[in-house]
């Protein structure tokens, strides 16, 4: 009976024992893929700076309030909130009409940030005393949407903002565009569109087509073309009440190819015109400076469904991946007044990280060196002769050559097979004879070959 209880028991802990794992839509990086991550974000980082751009970061965790009713119906959706802390039922309203929505609001006051340009208004109202207008600022932290996790769509993710707020100059639009310009240039991307449209010109089509009240309706539907095609759009519009004979309407929008084109299409409209306006300005001064290797595309289809978007939007794809865009953005007018500050006028664009990674690495365009390795590693034969290489250990890593010691004494083998399943350039072997000559055995993992070679002659030949 002891017999059967035992095993009975250890069926039981190991039906017990769950896997450890981690929530949908989050990941783990090893350290191959941090090292290629850190190679795009320095890529970005350095043209930031270079275009004069200052860092600031905010907290991952907002007061709800601060986000929610910035991005519409179905981002507010998506916005991961906070429990309060404590016993938080025991301060409820409760009854017989208490539903999920009206829950929420009594049992949370705080969510992670949905995107980085939000907190920035907030950041920018509450430090206005303390900056210098316009405001160049870039922030590179992650952000997190209750979204269903898709290839290149994460719940956590990592964006790179670049703004400039206190200005309504479309020449900082102009800029950003130069600066997707240099950054995806620089990552040798081929083949990217960065698509351009305004919101002006898409309310001017929108009111042409009698449907101005529904107007961010209509806008979130038109951003969803490419997935869902033009008759399933017609369908949601008709369902959201807009006209059959506006249709005819859209269908002369959409099939504008030029801005040239929305010269007559847009002449009813004064918001529409504005619109069209902008978007001469911003594409005539690119054509005049010129794009490195990516090309600046009037899209009509554009729309970026975010709300507070009132002036030219941006959108970029890489043509030869079938992804979603690699980074977006655009003009808002008033998001500050959310937060009490009116007139206020800014632009900005982000860079969509996990998705540029994708992009280089369907390409194959990372760089082949890009993974770091230790450069030098000293056999560990015990403690006398650990102990005689911390010295050495400490002058190779003032001379900048990465370097450590293996911790334990182990078996040769053992040893050597960590160095090289590392990508240890050389293994430096320290015995008896090795303290008492003050040379150095050194054996290239690469070659096979050995050296003798005192420190000195090992930091120069390494540097």
């Amino acid at each position: 009976m002891k017999f059967i209880y035992y095993i009975l028991r250890y069926l039981q802990t190991i039906m017990s024992t769950k896997k450890p794992s981690i929530p949908k839509g989050m990941r783990d990086f090893n350290s191959d893929v941090v090292q290629k991550r850190n190679y795009i974000l320095e890529t970005v980082k350095s043209a930031f700076e270079r275009y004069g751009y200052a860092p600031i970061e905010t907290p991952a965790m907002e007061n709800i309030g601060t986000l929610t009713g910035k991005y519409g119906d179905e981002g507010d959706r998506l916005i991961f909130k906070i429990l309060n802390s404590g016993d938080y039922l025991s301060k409820t309203d409760l009854n017989t009409d208490t539903n999920s929505k009206s829950l929420t609001k009594q049992i949370v006051e705080k969510a992670l940030r949905y995107d980085l340009t939000v907190p920035f208004a907030r950041f920018v109202v509450q430090n206005r005393n303390d900056i210098t207008f316009p405001f160049k600022r870039y922030q590179m932290q992650n952000v997190w949407r209750a979204d269903r996790p898709q290839k290149g769509r994460y719940r956590e993710f990592y964006q790179c903002d670049a703004d400039i707020i206190g200005t309504d100059s479309l020449i900082c639009e102009v800029e950003l565009v130069q600066l997707y310009d240099d950054v995806f240039s620089r990552l040798n991307i081929p083949n990217v569109d960065i698509c351009i449209n305004n919101r002006k010109v898409l309310s001017g089509m929108i009111e042409l087509m009698e449907a101005t009240e529904i107007f961010d309706d209509i806008v979130i539907i038109i951003d969803k073309l490419d997935k869902i095609g033009i008759e399933k759009v017609k369908e949601e519009m008709k369902n959201k009440g807009v006209k059959e004979s506006s249709m005819s309407t859209l269908d002369t929008f959409l099939n504008a190819r030029d801005i040239s084109d929305l010269e007559m299409l847009l002449e009813q409209s004064e918001v529409g015109k504005r619109g069209l306006e902008e978007l001469q300005f911003v594409m005539e001064k690119i054509d005049k400076i010129g794009l490195q290797s990516t090309n600046l595309v009037f899209d009509i289809t554009l729309a970026r469904g975010l709300n507070y978007y009132t002036g030219c939007i941006l959108e970029v794809k890489a043509n030869d991946v079938q992804l979603g865009s690699i980074g977006g953005g655009g003009r808002y007018d008033d998001l500050t007044s959310n937060f009490g500050l009116k007139d206020v006028s800014g632009v900005g664009v982000s860079f969509g990280i996990d998705r540029i990674y994708l992009v280089l690495e369907e390409l194959e365009l990372f760089p082949k060196n890009i993974t770091i390795s230790t450069t030098v590693m000293f056999v560990n034969f015990g403690v006398t002769e650990s102990s005689y290489c911390l010295p050495l250990l400490k002058k190779l890593r003032l001379a900048g050559i990465s370097s450590e010691l293996y911790p334990q004494k182990a078996k040769m083998k053992k040893q050597m097979n960590y160095a090289d399943n590392k990508g240890v350039k050389f293994v430096v072997l320290v015995g008896e004879n090795e303290m008492d000559s003050a040379m150095l055995t050194v054996k290239d993992m690469n070659s096979g070959e050995q050296s003798e070679l005192n420190i000195n002659e090992l930091i120069k030949k390494l540097s």
